[in-house]
């Protein structure tokens, strides 16, 4: 060792690959001390050394292209300030679609490229061949450019990374192995208290304290986290490519990506680099990651690679006399939604974790470390990074069945086609509601969500029971239409079992209530307040419903995927209130009942109940007998019409199921799934949580501001509300809806005001009651009155067409909300 490992630590970081040392430098760039970096082998050794170097700037999300963003300009900087090459250049990139479908999707993404600030270009066959005279362009819809774009040397990078880190103080110790991250117990919740490790040459043994750990593991994330009960799904794949011998006159490309045929091209000195994502991936380390992997390689698979080269060779007549250089197997790991992980531990204060890059990690990294300190340094992440925050793992995604089985599919779904609403095809079923196999034989088609089996939307007797994926109307629109407007003007019946539930209780319940929650909730049993948990910025942290069951106990309702998020921020902010707080979700099965006719429903099959306005009232929540058994009726709506969310016991939950049927048939009622909920919700201007707002978005500029009771003398964010009714409103929530029925919105296309690009959409769908498709998005609005808003003129972006639309700040249907208190 160049110089010992010191007992103490600000932060520790396990592994040394790019994101390891991607962490370290901006810990270091923040002015942390004593930041120490232990690798069991050699920096870079497990996979970024293999890494295709693929630096693009565009991904799905606003805030995830600017963490591209942000790597790509730092990679363009690192030299100068640490004298190491990174091989780093914008040589542009083009994609190329060979349907017309991916044509829709390229197009619709150069859109959304156009609102995150990223440069691009939809360009001609003539264009393309003049970019990359090399490719046959038989066959090809369209295509697009981003300029910006680059490649760089991975090692390389991550090399410049450490340096820039120990120019900076950051100690880095190689060939050292962690052999446990040892914790304490502090006001009731595990912590980090330090770290154990191992010389992997001498076998020295020590121990460094500290408060922060990062699992910066790669491969070995998972089984990193699972010594501390640390939830990091994720798995490793085989991942080919193959590179040329040096072809005579070739000079420098763009990156060439042919979603189509799973493959892309990248010349580099010379010589092609040819890679797939191919549709079907070969998982690999089911027994575990092997200890002594350093600088591995896999073997090869000739034949599994061959119909990929194949289509290439076509694609790309100078591969068929190109000799091969190296034919490349290397492992890189894949978690079960394709989105890397980040963030602090729900089970370890002090546990942080960047892992599990899915084979964008270079492109990811520097953004990723940027995020990563600065969540550490102030307590939460710079913006809203709810796609790849940790907390969105549910407990079963660590099953290592589950993660073998999922990861056959993940691999191949970067390349797949991204249309609206595609789901996930394997590891299917884990979680299903008491409701399931009773809708199932009625034609509910599944969709999945946080584990969840949630029908999405009933088929008819004579119709296939899949999707049918498309950029334009898929084969269920209608069936969903239908479903909507049943809902709009009879009585429709659709399965919430799977939405959080999460009891708080304890003799200071209504204290801690009303610390956490903007609203107030000094309220009387049974009463059902919406409201949202706010942070110190007066971001939404939370969406939720609250009802006060009795005098100590509240019942909180949130969205299926952000359970342990809430379940998290409630913790961490509990302080010495006198509450527990429980998961309860799975005890109750949930049934709403919401149309017109749903009363005269209600009626008859719970006679003794009294379900008038004066009795059962909008916002409240009672015990009802229906049936031969007991259920709570809440009378609350998140599609805008009169109804009740029924919460039933799961053991009752079939026969009272059965009971709303056999009363329902004349009235109108209709089976009805997921989607024609978020067609009326959207109508009706009820935000989405995690789309229309996160925990980036104000309060008052999401317009909910009448759900935050100021009259309260404290409650976390309140000093941020008022500081922005002080200051005025910097953007404002518009919800739009276009002029011609027949495009689709569904989110990011961008917001043009007078012609002027003035935001994007934050979720869309179809409005089948209003007749066209609506949207919700924040419009920048600078301190401007309503009025003066609304009378500009809007247009929204589609695939680079853009289409007339109309601007409201009050809901498009019943903005009165007379039709759900009726």
């Amino acid at each position: 060792m160049s110089k010992p490992i010191p007992p103490h630590a600000s932060a520790v970081i396990i592994g040394g690959g790019i994101a390891g040392c991607s962490v370290a430098y901006h810990l270091a760039k923040a002015g942390w001390k004593d930041v120490v970096l232990l690798e069991r082998k050699q920096l870079t050794s497990g996979t970024t050394w293999h890494a295709a170097g693929l630096i693009a700037q565009l991904r799905a999300t606003k805030n995830m292209t600017r963490l591209s963003k942000y790597s790509q300009e730092l990679y363009g900087d690192l030299e100068a300030e640490t004298g190491t090459a990174t091989g780093f250049r914008r040589n542009g990139s083009i994609t190329v679609a060979l349907t017309d479908e991916r044509r829709e999707e390229i197009f619709r993404q150069a859109s959304m490229a156009r609102a995150f600030g990223v440069e691009v270009e939809q360009i001609a066959h003539d264009e393309v061949e003049n970019l990359y005279p090399h490719l046959n362009t038989d066959g090809m819809t369209g295509a697009v450019y981003l300029p910006k774009d680059g490649q760089g040397d991975p090692t390389n990078i991550a090399l410049a990374l450490a340096k820039g880190a120990r120019m900076q103080g950051v100690g880095i110790f190689e060939h050292m192995r962690v052999t446990e991250v040892r914790e304490v117990v502090s006001n009731g919740h595990r912590a980090v208290a330090g770290v154990a490790w191992e010389d992997g040459a001498s076998g020295e043994t020590g121990y460094i304290q500290s408060d922060f750990v990062v699992n910066c593991g790669g491969m070995w994330a998972a089984e990193l986290g699972r010594r501390n009960k640390v939830n990091v799904p994720l798995h490793a794949c085989e991942h080919f490519y193959i590179v040329t011998e040096t072809i005579p006159g070739l000079t420098q490309l763009p990156v060439l990506r042919v979603p189509d045929e799973c493959s892309y091209f990248k010349e580099d000195a010379g010589k092609i680099l040819l890679g797939a994502f191919e549709p079907l991936s070969k998982p690999w380390g089911m027994q575990g990651i092997p200890e002594d992997f350093c600088f591995d390689q896999l073997p090869e698979d000739y034949d599994h690679f061959e119909p990929i080269l194949e289509k290439a060779v076509q694609r790309l007549p100078l591969l068929e006399t190109a000799g091969i250089h190296t034919f490349f197997n290397g492992p890189e790991s894949f978690t079960p939604d394709d989105l890397y992980h980040l963030g602090e531990a729900p089970e370890l204060r002090g546990y942080f974790v960047a892992a599990g890059f899915n084979s964008i990690g270079i492109q990811s990294a520097g953004g990723a470390g940027m995020a990563l300190a600065h969540w550490m340094e102030h307590g939460h992440p710079p913006f809203d990074l709810s796609d790849v925050d940790i907390r969105r793992m549910q407990p079963f995604t660590n099953n290592r069945t589950f993660l073998y089985e999922r990861s056959k599919e993940t691999l191949g779904l970067l390349y797949a086609d991204h249309f609206p609403y595609r789901q996930k095809a394997t590891a299917r079923g884990i979680r299903r509601s008491p409701f399931h196999d009773l809708l199932k034989a009625r034609g509910a088609v599944f969709g999945e969500t946080a584990g969840w089996e949630r029908p999405n939307w009933f088929a008819r007797p004579d119709q296939e029971r899949e999707y049918r994926y498309s950029w334009g109307r898929q084969n269920w629109f209608e069936n969903s239409a239908a479903e909507h407007r049943a809902i709009r003007e009879a009585v429709g019946l659709y399965d919430m079992t799977s939405f959080g539930k999460i009891v708080v209780d304890g003799r200071d319940a209504e204290a801690f209530m009303n610390h956490v929650c903007g609203a107030d909730l000094s309220v009387p049993d049974g009463k059902i307040v919406y409201t949202q948990f706010l942070n110190e910025r007066g971001g939404i942290e939370a969406d939720v419903t609250v009802t006060r069951l009795s005098e100590r106990r509240y019942l909180v309702v949130t969205p299926a995927a952000t359970v342990i998020r809430e379940l998290n921020w409630l913790g961490r902010h509990q302080g010495d209130h006198a509450v527990s707080i429980v998961d309860v979700t799975a005890s109750e099965g949930v049934l709403a009942v919401m149309g017109p006719n749903a009363r005269k429903l209600m009626e008859r099959v719970a006679p003794w109940q009294d379900w008038s306005n004066d009795n059962h009232p909008f916002g409240m929540a009672r015990t009802v007998e229906i049936g031969f058994g007991h259920a709570r009726a809440h009378r609350v709506s998140y599609v805008g019409e009169l109804g009740w969310e029924l919460y039933i016991p799961s053991d009752q939950c079939a026969h009272i199921f059965e009971a709303i049927i056999e009363q329902g048939a004349d009235l109108g009622l209709t089976l009805c799934g997921l989607h024609a909920m978020d067609s009326l919700r959207i109508e009706k201007g009820f935000r989405h949580f995690g789309h229309d707002i996160t925990e980036e978005d104000h309060v008052l500029e999401a317009g909910l501001g009448f759900a935050v009771k100021m009259a309260k003398p404290s409650f976390i964010g309140r000093e941020a509300v008022l500081r922005k009714k002080q200051e005025g409103l910097r953007l404002r929530m518009f919800q739009f809806r276009l002029v011609d029925p027949q495009p689709l919105l569904h989110h990011a296309e961008p917001i043009f005001r007078d012609s002027q690009l003035a935001g994007y959409l934050t979720s869309g769908n179809y409005g089948h009651t209003v007749g066209s498709a609506v949207g919700l998005g924040y419009v920048s609005c600078d301190g401007e009155k309503p009025d003066t808003i609304l009378a500009s003129q809007y247009e929204i972006e589609i695939a680079g067409e853009r289409f007339a639309a109309e601007a409201s700040l009050k809901p498009l249907y019943d903005p009165a909300s007379s039709r759900m208190k009726a």
